[in-house]
């Protein structure tokens, strides 16, 4: 079953919607598709709630995940399918601008949403303009993305006032994920929302993105990308703010709301990688993607990094791994965005799935084994 993964994207005439429509995607179930999870139908009445002819749409493309394709993926082959949902909530939400919030790095996926642009009508293509989002894991937050659009700076906070409050300009601002706003032209045209888009990544025979209906598990999304090229010693479910998993945990697990798919990455993590060395590198990582910000984040998150890269390489005191466990509990709740959290959830799965490997790590009885670059 394929809804967003069609062959095609031919230009379609916009379906005649009104404030209806948002009933329409209550009654889909319809969450933001970025990460969040967030459900889409309050998002747009809190705006049409506000807006005064003024609202502005910010079309989320920065995708900054590294593993995660999808959006990229719909950005190149479904232009007009996303400019579709992107006019519907202009229409609904009576927005004067539509602004393409596009990864800088993602130079392929501007190209050919600025074509399918060029093939729409002149008082369409007059609503919209593009923005190059910084190269940054945090660039593609709500609040980054206002601050980034308004100041330059792709800085997230979790602070009111929120986008749908004050965003963009000083007005209400709706900020929606590329596939988010692609699945609301399909329930516009009556198609339902019932399919997820996931990567699949790391070691796997056929990595890229796939098309299943919600509730397939993750071992059957992994038989359609031809399933694991060796034995996996873990699986990373959403992405670096997502969570490890056992493998015999994850392949009957289904995909819905209750497994927090969030960028719906599904990365499988090999026996022969040291899931040690795998974790202190991606903590390296979300350390380095600090907007710095705050010392929870700034120092805290490098204080974590540090001590997973000590047990990795065999270099740790006897209190790392008790200290790590600590600060993992200690800095969550406590940034002044949702980067540290993600971070420490992350690393925290890391240390409930893997506690062998650490303590064999931190006793200094793990083999020599390849580093996580």
């Amino acid at each position: 079953m394929t809804r967003l993964l069609a062959t095609a994207d031919d230009r379609l005439p916009l379906p005649r919607v009104d404030g209806r429509i948002i009933d329409a995607i209550h009654q889909s179930g319809l969450v933001g598709r970025g990460g969040a999870g967030f459900p889409t139908a309050i998002k747009w009445r809190a705006v049409a709630d506000r807006s005064r002819g003024n609202a502005v749409i910010v079309v989320n493309g920065a995708e900054g995940e590294p593993r995660s394709q999808k959006d990229r993926l719909l950005m190149t082959t479904r232009p007009h399918l996303i400019l579709d949902g992107a006019f519907i909530a202009a229409r609904v939400l009576k927005a004067r601008r539509i602004l393409l919030y596009i990864g800088e790095r993602h130079e392929s996926a501007r190209q050919s949403m600025l074509r399918a642009l060029g093939q729409r009508d002149e008082p369409e293509r007059a609503l919209v303009s593009f923005a190059a989002a910084p190269a940054r894991y945090v660039a593609g937050a709500e609040m980054a993305a206002i601050h980034f659009l308004n100041e330059g700076i792709a800085t997230p906070t979790t602070t009111p006032p929120y986008p749908f409050e004050r965003g963009v300009d000083g007005v209400p601002t709706l900020v929606q994920n590329v596939e988010t706003l692609a699945r609301v032209a399909l329930i516009a045209r009556g198609t339902p929302a019932d399919t997820a888009l996931v990567t699949l990544a790391g070691a796997v025979r056929q990595p890229g993105v796939v098309e299943v209906p919600c509730g397939t598990t993750l071992g059957e999304a992994l038989r359609l990308g031809g399933g694991a090229t060796e034995s996996p010693r873990a699986v990373l479910v959403g992405g670096y703010f997502g969570s490890w998993m056992e493998p015999r945990v994850a392949w009957p697990a289904a995909l819905d709301r209750d497994l927090r798919l969030g960028c719906g990455v599904i990365g499988v993590l090999p026996a022969s990688r040291c899931p040690v060395c795998e974790t202190a590198g991606i903590m390296r990582y979300l350390a380095s993607e600090s907007s710095a910000q705050c010392g929870p984040c700034f120092f805290g998150l490098r204080a974590l990094a540090d001590a997973s890269s000590r047990i990795a390489e065999h270099g740790s005191s006897a209190d790392d791994l008790r200290r790590l466990q600590r600060w993992a509990t200690e800095v969550r709740g406590r940034g002044a965005c949702k980067h540290p959290d993600g971070a420490v959830m992350f690393l925290a799965s890391a240390l409930t799935v893997f506690a062998n490997e650490f303590a064999q790590h931190e006793a200094h009885e793990a083999h020599e084994v390849q580093r996580s670059a």
